[in-house]
Parts: C-alpha cells; sequence; structure tokens
C-alpha cells in the first residue's frame, strides 16, 4: 500500500487544527466553553511573566477573544474543571484526565527522589508526616507557610528549604494537589479533600499499559501526526520505547498509519497519523487572514524543532540570555497570519502609563511586511491592549526592522 503524502501547507493546515488555530478566533471563553477547549487542547501550560499577560491566558486569548483571565481561574479554583501537574513543564489539566496521571506520579516518585537527593535536597523525606499533618490540621498551605524554623536564602532552586521541597515532592507524586495560586504562589491541600474519590491514586490499581495506551492516543489526536518520539514528548509520561511500542501495535491493529509530510524546505518527513487524515485535512476550511499574537509557549510553538521543520520559523526564547548576546528581545511573541509565522514582535505592557509598547517587529525573510499587514497588526494590538486593559498602543521610533 503506497504511502499517504501531505504537502506541506495541507500538514499545517492539519497541525493547526489540532490547535485550534485554523477556525475564525471567536466564540465563548467561560466555563464549560472553556474546558472544550482546554480538552482540545489537552493541557495549557502555565508560566509566570507577564510581560503582557501570562502565558496561559495569552494562549487562550489567542483562540477566544472573550477569554478573561478570571474565567481560567473560576474554572480552576471553584469549578474544579482543572487540576494542574506536569507535562514537559507546569500545567492546568482537564480533570477527567486525572486518573491518567496516577502514572506519573508512580514514576516521578522513583525519579525525584533520586534526583533531588543528588541535587542536596537533603532530609526533605523526613519532613512528609510533618507537611501532611500541618495540612491536615491547618488546611491548605503555601510554602511559606511550612519550614518557617529553616534556614531560607533567596529563594530560588539551590534555596529550597526541607519542607518546601517535600511540598513539591508530595504535589508531583500525588499526595497533595495544587488548588490555585495567590499571586503566583502555588497553594496545596490533600488530595483526598479536593480530588473526587474515584478518581484518587488509590481508588483502582494503576493500569500502567492503558495508561500508555491512552497519552498515545490522545496525544496523536492533538498534533494530527507525530514520530515515536514526538508522542512520547507531548505529556512527557510515557517513555521513548513504550511509545514506539505502542505505534507498533496501533500499525499492526490498523489504528495509525504512515504517512509523509512535506517540510518547509521541501524535505519530506515520515510520520504515524491516522487513517482518515486525508479526509480530515480536505473539510478544513482555509484559516482566517487575520493576525495574532502567540505566546512564545504556545502549545503550537512547543517543540520549536517542529516549528521550525513546519513552518520554517527558527525561534528560541532568550529570556536567560544576557541582554548583549540577545538577537531580538527578552520576550518576543510570535506573529501568526493565516497559516504562517509571518514574524516576531517585542512589546510589553507599560501599566504604570496605562500603554502597550511595541518596540521593534522583524518579519520573517520570506515575507514582504506590506500597509495592510500593518493594519492586520494595528487590529491585533488593539484586541491585545483591550485583553490587557491598557489605554493605547504606542510604536518606538524605528519599529519595523530588517529581517535577521
Amino acid at each position: 500500500m503506497p504511502v499517504r503524502r501531505l504537502d506541506n501547507r495541507a500538514a499545517r493546515a492539519l497541525f493547526l487544527d489540532r490547535h485550534a488555530l485554523v477556525e475564525p478566533p471567536a466564540g465563548a471563553a467561560k466555563g464549560e466553553h472553556l474546558q472544550d477547549l482546554i480538552r482540545r487542547l489537552g493541557f495549557v501550560q502555565v508560566d509566570s511573566i507577564n510581560t503582557i499577560a501570562r502565558a496561559h491566558d495569552m494562549i487562550l486569548f489567542a483562540r477566544r477573544p472573550t477569554y478573561r483571565s478570571d474565567n481560567l481561574k473560576r474554572l480552576y479554583e471553584r469549578d474544579r474543571g482543572l487540576f494542574e501537574h506536569w507535562t514537559h513543564d507546569a500545567a492546568v489539566i482537564p480533570m477527567e484526565f486525572f486518573r491518567h496521571w496516577h502514572l506519573r506520579f508512580q514514576r516521578d516518585a522513583d525519579l525525584l527522589a533520586r534526583r533531588w537527593k543528588n541535587w542536596r535536597r537533603d532530609g526533605f523525606e523526613a519532613r512528609f508526616e510533618s507537611v501532611l499533618q500541618h495540612i491536615r490540621d491547618h488546611g491548605p498551605v503555601s510554602s511559606s507557610d511550612v519550614g518557617r524554623d529553616e534556614k531560607k536564602g533567596s529563594g530560588g532552586w539551590w534555596d529550597w528549604h526541607p519542607s518546601k521541597t517535600a511540598l513539591e515532592y508530595l504535589w508531583r507524586t500525588g499526595a497533595l494537589t495544587v488548588i490555585g495560586r495567590e499571586g503566583f504562589q502555588k497553594r496545596y491541600d490533600l488530595t483526598e479533600r479536593v480530588i473526587e474519590a474515584h478518581l484518587c491514586p488509590g481508588a483502582a490499581p494503576c493500569d500502567e499499559q492503558a495508561t500508555v495506551d491512552w497519552l498515545c492516543n490522545a496525544a496523536l489526536d492533538r498534533l494530527g501526526f507525530a514520530t515515536s518520539g514526538e508522542l512520547a514528548a507531548f505529556w512527557d509520561t510515557v517513555t521513548p520505547a513504550e511509545a514506539k511500542a505502542w505505534c507498533e501495535r496501533a500499525l499492526a491493529s490498523g489504528d495509525i498509519e504512515w504517512a509523509e509530510i512535506e517540510c518547509a524546505d521541501g524535505r519530506p518527513r515520515k510520520v504515524f497519523t491516522r487513517a482518515d487524515v486525508g479526509e480530515r485535512v480536505a473539510r478544513l476550511a482555509p484559516p482566517p487572514g487575520r493576525m495574532r499574537v502567540l505566546s512564545p509557549f504556545d502549545p503550537a510553538l512547543r517543540d520549536r524543532k517542529r516549528a521550525e521543520r513546519l513552518f520554517g520559523f527558527h525561534y528560541r526564547i532568550e529570556v536567560f540570555v544576557p541582554e548583549p548576546k540577545r538577537v531580538y528581545g527578552y520576550y518576543v511573541f510570535p506573529l501568526l497570519e493565516g497559516d504562517k509565522l509571518v514574524g516576531r514582535i517585542d512589546m510589553k505592557a507599560h501599566r504604570d502609563d496605562g500603554e502597550l509598547r511595541v518596540r521593534a517587529l522583524w518579519p520573517e525573510r520570506s515575507v514582504k511586511w506590506s500597509q495592510a499587514r500593518t493594519r492586520r497588526l494595528e487590529a491585533e494590538l488593539e484586541r491585545v491592549r483591550r485583553f490587557t486593559g491598557m489605554d493605547r498602543v504606542l510604536f518606538d521610533d524605528g519599529w519595523l526592522r530588517e529581517p535577521k
């Protein structure tokens, strides 16, 4: 049987559709509507940087412009539609997926016990029972509520005191659940007081193979096509060997098939996909031509190498790069127009002045920056202005730069 082939445009369309970036950005963004969107994405990464808005808010706003940050807070903290844990990083995840995290809890228990001992988190295991008892007696806590008699430094990872480390370990391994954040500081409670009993660890034995099957299936559905390594990386729980074995079984059963996608540079790449991928692509409407500002942590960009293969868009976040060595800027936002990444913009909300200031924009080398594109950018920045509550948008002199 010949291998199915998708040209680069079809591959981009399918991938963007899986990430809710093909349909026009519109629709309700509260309650069950917001829950449906996050379920479709699989998870939304949370991050503390607030140059314009936090990453999770930017991710959701790019797809639903009516979204506001309180909508996520209510869904997460009041309605308990989401829980917070790790995929490749900290993320909010639909609550119905919680039972599939039991395997992650087990694996993190072994991994972190070894890793944190090697990183000299000495004494944290001896604090487990005292931390749990404190929460039983006093209710939810943040890291500042425990270990007050322990030595503290500047607050960085290297200064975590044993009780803070115990809190994180107990969360990562399922005994505690994060119930929300104050500012950006996590608050923890006993899992059995937060999560419905039938979802809690221990309610039923963890079926390791069933969990691996679910995670691989769910990853492929959210990517549209992938290698076995990309399936393993999506939730970051399944090992590469487990993902490879799942692909072999799914191929044999006819659940998936080989396909070949065309990369942005014309090179072919062999991937796995569903057998109905051709019909899925044929049903897709052309993406809207409007411009969108994407978070650097948008799920469509999380895998930087895949974004470069599909879109020809090389992106590296430069938060941790010393300023003199930065190519673009501290926190630069990719710009999506239709099915293309057309540039990146360096901007910041100056909240004391009520100003959204644009420092610079660099088009991609293949993009001619026209007046029509400037108008589409201005329309998007007006939406971002309203979202962030700023009074005006200001452009620095010389904001439109030459491609690099």
